[in-house]
C-alpha cells in the first residue's frame, strides 16, 4: 500500500513518498521534483504537467493553469475577474455554475470545469507516483490553502474522486509545513510550557502566516492568517508591467497586446528577480520577444525593492492579525520558520522580520518541499502499512459557521441563527443542535462573517430538511448532528428524537420483612433512552454521485485515448531510429556482416519506410501500422544484427567454457587428498566427458572459422552455453562427492545424541506482517 502525500500548489506540485524509513520527494518522467500545474489541450492529445509547459508559449490558448486558485469558484468571482485572468490565456466560461475553460481539443470546441481539469492534473501525479513506487496508488493527503472554503475543499475531493484517488485528509499547507517540523523534534518541551513557532510561508500567489504551540507529541495551532494575493507571480508581474512600459518607450512594441510577448518578458522576469535575490545588479536578455526585436534593460536591487514596495507593503497585516489572534506577544515567540520559494527574496525576507520585531528568522526546513514531507508524514499516520511516532495534530477552522432558519409563527421574536463552529474552533469537531418543532423544518449553515471570505466567494454551505417529525400537541425536541470532519468540510450528519421511557425495576427481596405498620418501598424506576432517527435531505456544494461516475468515466476515456495516442508516438519513434540508425551501421560496423544481396534489400526497405513515414500516410497512422513496419524491417535487419552479436558473444561463450574444461579437468587428475576417495572410474568418466566435450568445441571452432561472416554461424553461443552447462551438471556432483566418515576407534569419544524420532522438527520461525516502522532522523 502506497503512502502518498500531495502538495497541490499554484505553481508547480510535489509528491512525497514514505519509504527507505523516511520520506522522499519523487521526481517526475524528466526528474524534476516539482511537476508544473498545468493541462493543455491538443488535435490529438492532452498534455499535463511537463509536457504542457514544455508547448504553453506555442498553445498558450489551449494551456490552463491557477488550478488551485480557480477551483470550486465561479465565473463572476472577483478574483478570478480582477487577478487570475492576467495569468490564464484560456477562455474562461461558465461549466454548471462553477468557472471552467473552453478549449480546442481533438479538433472541437469543449468545456471543462476546473474540477474536471484539477481532476485531470491530479491523475498525472497518481502515474507519476505509481510509476516510481511500481505500485498502484489510491491513498493520499492532500496540502490545500488554509484559506480554502467548504466549497473548494468539495471541489478538491470531487475532482480525487475523479481521478480515482481516497483522499484521507486534506490538510492545510502550514499545518503539514507545522507537522514536518514537529514529528523530527526529540526536544520538545512538556504541554504546560509549549514552544511557540511561527511559520510564514511566502509561496507563488499566496502569504500565509501561523502561529503553532509545540508539546510532546503534539501540536496545537493557534492561529493562521492568510493574504491570497500576495506571492511571487505579483512581484514577477509587477517586473513584467515596468519592462513592458520601458520597452514600449524603448523599442516601439506593444508587449501586454501580446500573449507570446508575455510569456517571454515573465520568463526572463522570473529569472531576473532570482538573480537579483543574490546580486545587486543583473540584466534581462530576452530574445525575439516580438517582431523579431531582441529586448534587454537592466535593473538593481534597490530598484526593484522600490518597485515592489506598495505590494510588499502587505505583508504585515497577517502576521498581525495571526499574532492577535494566537493571543501572543513576540516574547513568547521561540522561533519563525520561513518556507516558500519567494522569502528567498531579501526585501520580503526583511519586512517579514520587521514584523516580528526583528526576531532573527530561520530556515531550518525545506523552503520548497517542506508541505510535501508534512502531507506525506500525515498520510503516513493514517496508513495502517506505517507506524509512526505518536504525534497528536490539533487543528482550526479558518472562517466562523453558523446555521440560520426562519422564525416561527408562534415565537417570531425567537432567535433565528446560532454560532456553531467559531473561528479557530478545533478540527474535526461534531456538535448537536436542538430544535422544538411539531413538524418539517429547514435550516441552513453559512459562513457567519462573509467579508472575510476569498473573493466573492457565495457564503452558502449547505441546506437541511428534517421530515416526518413526530405529531404531539406540543413540540418535540430534534437534535441535528452537525460536523466538521477532517477535511475541513462542515456537513449535517443525522437527525432524531430521544424517547425517554421509565420502567419499573423488579423488586429486590429483603431478608427480613419490613416492621408492622411501615410504608412499603416505592418500585424503583429505571430510565431508558432511545433514539429514534428522523428522516432528512441535505444538500451541499459537492458534486452528485452520477456527475462525479460522469467524470470519472470521461476521464478514463480521455487518459485512455491518451496512452494510444503516446504509444503511437513512441513506435513511430522506434521505426524512424531504426531506418537512420540501421542505415549508419550497415556502412559501418556491420558491413563485414551483410551480403550484397542483403545490404540492396535492406536498403531499399529502409528508404521505403522513410518515404512512407513523411507521407500523408504515414504522418497519421495507427500504432499497429508502425510496428507492422518495424517489424518488417528487422525481419530483414535482425539476422544481420544476429551475425555481428554472435561475433562478440561467441568469444566470450568459448572462453568460458574453455576454463570450465580446464578446471574439472585440472581436478579429475589432481592427486590432492581433497579428491582422493572420490573412485577412479568416476574421476575417468569426467576425464572422458570433458575431452569429448573439448573435441567438440574445437570441432565447431573450425569448422566456424571456415564460413564467411557475412553468413549465419554454425556456432552460436547459446550452443556453447549449454555444452557448459552439460559439463557442469555431469561434473560437479561428482567432483564434490563428501568424504565417508571414519570410523569411531576408542570409546573414550563421547557419542552425539541421536535426533528423538518423536521430537518435532524445530518450527521456521513464521514470516509476520508487520506495519513498517518508520524512524525520523
Amino acid at each position: 500500500m502506497a503512502v502518498v502525500g500531495i502538495d497541490f500548489g499554484t505553481l508547480h506540485s510535489k509528491i512525497g513518498v514514505a519509504r527507505h524509513r523516511g520520506i522522499d520527494i519523487i521526481t517526475n518522467e524528466v526528474s524534476n521534483r516539482a511537476t508544473p500545474s498545468l493541462v493543455a489541450f491538443g488535435p490529438k492529445v492532452r498534455s499535463i504537467g511537463e509536457s504542457a509547459k514544455t508547448q504553453e508559449t506555442s498553445n498558450f490558448k489551449n494551456t490552463v493553469g491557477s488550478l488551485q486558485r480557480c477551483i470550486g469558484r465561479t465565473l463572476n468571482d472577483s478574483q478570478i475577474q480582477q487577478f487570475e485572468q492576467r495569468f490564464i490565456h484560456a477562455k474562461l466560461v461558465d461549466v454548471g455554475g462553477t468557472v471552467g475553460v473552453e478549449v480546442n481539443y481533438l479538433g472541437e470546441r469543449t468545456q471543462f470545469s476546473y474540477t474536471q481539469l484539477v481532476g485531470m492534473y491530479l491523475g498525472k501525479l497518481r502515474d507519476i507516483a505509481a510509476a516510481e513506487l511500481k505500485v498502484g496508488v489510491s491513498d493520499v493527503v492532500i496540502a490545500v490553502p488554509g484559506w480554502y472554503t467548504d466549497v473548494q475543499r468539495r471541489a478538491v475531493l470531487d475532482a480525487a474522486a475523479i481521478a480515482n484517488l481516497n483522499v484521507l485528509r486534506l490538510i492545510t499547507d502550514t499545518t503539514a509545513t507545522a507537522l514536518g517540523y514537529g514529528i523530527t523534534k526529540t526536544d520538545l518541551p512538556e504541554p504546560e510550557a509549549p514552544r511557540n513557532v511561527a511559520f510564514v510561508d511566502v509561496g507563488h500567489g499566496t502569504l500565509s502566516v501561523s502561529i503553532v504551540a509545540f508539546a510532546k507529541g503534539q501540536l496545537t495551532v493557534l492561529s493562521t492568517a492568510h493574504d491570497q494575493n500576495l506571492g511571487g507571480r505579483d512581484i514577477d508581474y509587477a517586473l513584467v508591467q515596468h519592462f513592458a512600459k520601458e520597452f514600449a518607450t524603448k523599442y516601439k512594441i506593444d508587449v501586454m497586446s501580446n500573449p507570446k510577448a508575455i510569456f517571454r518578458l515573465t520568463a526572463g522576469c522570473e529569472k531576473l528577480k532570482k538573480v537579483l535575490s543574490a546580486n545587486a545588479e543583473s540584466i534581462i536578455n530576452v530574445e525575439s520577444i516580438m517582431t523579431d526585436i531582441d529586448a534587454s534593460s537592466k535593473l538593481t536591487r534597490e530598484e526593484l525593492e522600490e518597485l515592489i514596495k506598495p505590494l510588499l507593503a502587505g505583508i504585515k497585516a497577517p502576521i498581525e492579525q495571526a499574532l492577535a489572534d494566537s493571543g501572543l506577544t513576540l516574547e513568547q515567540i521561540h522561533s519563525v520558520e520561513l518556507v516558500g520559494g519567494s522569502t528567498r527574496v531579501p526585501a520580503v525576507k526583511q519586512l517579514i522580520q520587521d514584523a516580528f520585531g526583528g526576531k532573527p528568522l530561520s530556515t531550518t526546513l525545506n523552503q520548497d518541499e517542506a508541505i510535501a514531507r508534512g502531507a506525506t508524514f500525515a498520510c503516513a499516520m493514517l496508513s495502517p502499512v506505517f507506524r509512526v511516532r505518536e504525534f497528536h495534530i490539533h487543528d482550526i477552522n479558518h472562517f466562523p459557521i453558523k446555521v440560520q432558519w426562519d422564525a416561527l409563527a408562534s415565537d417570531p421574536d425567537d432567535d433565528t441563527e446560532l454560532l456553531v463552529f467559531p473561528k479557530g474552533n478545533a478540527v474535526p469537531s461534531t456538535k448537536v443542535l436542538s430544535f422544538y418543532r411539531k413538524e418539517a423544518f429547514n435550516i441552513e449553515s453559512v459562513y457567519a462573517e462573509p467579508e472575510q471570505l476569498p473573493g466573492s466567494i457565495n457564503p452558502w454551505i449547505a441546506n437541511f430538511t428534517a421530515k416526518d417529525v413526530p405529531a404531539t400537541d406540543d413540540a418535540v425536541c430534534v437534535k441535528v448532528r452537525t460536523r466538521l470532519n477532517l477535511h475541513g468540510v462542515m456537513s449535517f450528519e443525522s437527525a432524531y428524537v430521544e424517547e425517554v421511557e421509565e420502567k419499573e425495576e423488579p423488586a429486590a427481596m429483603d431478608v427480613e420483612p419490613p416492621a408492622e405498620g411501615a410504608p412499603a418501598p416505592a418500585p424503583k424506576k429505571k430510565r431508558i433512552v432511545r433514539k429514534k432517527e428522523i428522516p432528512f435531505v441535505a444538500t451541499n456544494t459537492s458534486l452528485s454521485t452520477e456527475l462525479v461516475e460522469e467524470y470519472k468515466e470521461k476521464e478514463l476515456q480521455m487518459h485512455e485515448s491518451d496512452k494510444l495516442v503516446f504509444d503511437t508516438e513512441e513506435r513511430k519513434n522506434a521505426v524512424e531510429e531504426y531506418v537512420y540508425d540501421m542505415r549508419s551501421k550497415v556502412e559501418d560496423r556491420y558491413a563485414p556482416y551483410i551480403r550484397p544481396e542483403e545490404k540492396s534489400k535492406l536498403l531499399a526497405a529502409l528508404q521505403e519506410a522513410e518515404d512512407w513515414l513523411y507521407s500523408e500516410e504515414g504522418e497519421d497512422a495507427t500504432k499497429s501500422a508502425y510496428v507492422a513496419k518495424l517489424d518488417a524491417l528487422k525481419a530483414i535487419g535482425d539476422p544481420v544484427v544476429f551475425r555481428y552479436r554472435e561475433m562478440e558473444e561467441r568469444t566470450k561463450a568459448i572462453a568460458q567454457l574453455r576454463e570450465t574444461l580446464n578446471t574439472y579437468m585440472s581436478q579429475a587428475t589432481s592427486g590432492d587428498e581433497k579428491y582422493a576417495h572420490i573412485e577412479e572410474k568416476d574421476k575417468q568418466a569426467v576425464i572422458e566427458k570433458v575431452a569429448t566435450v573439448q573435441k567438440w568445441l574445437e570441432d565447431q571452432i573450425v569448422r566456424q572459422s571456415e564460413r564467411p561472416k557475412n553468413v549465419d554461424p554454425v556456432l552460436t553461443s547459446s550452443e556453447i552455453a549449454k555444452k557448459r552447462d552439460e559439463i557442469i551438471y555431469f561434473a560437479v556432483p561428482i567432483l564434490t562427492k563428501p568424504k565417508p566418515k571414519a570410523p569411531t576407534t576408542s570409546g573414550t569419544e563421547t557419542p552425539k545424541p541421536e535426533a528423538d524420532a518423536q521430537t518435532p522438527p524445530p518450527a521456521k520461525e513464521e514470516e509476520t506482517k508487520e506495519p513498517q516502522e518508520m524512524e525520523i532522523d
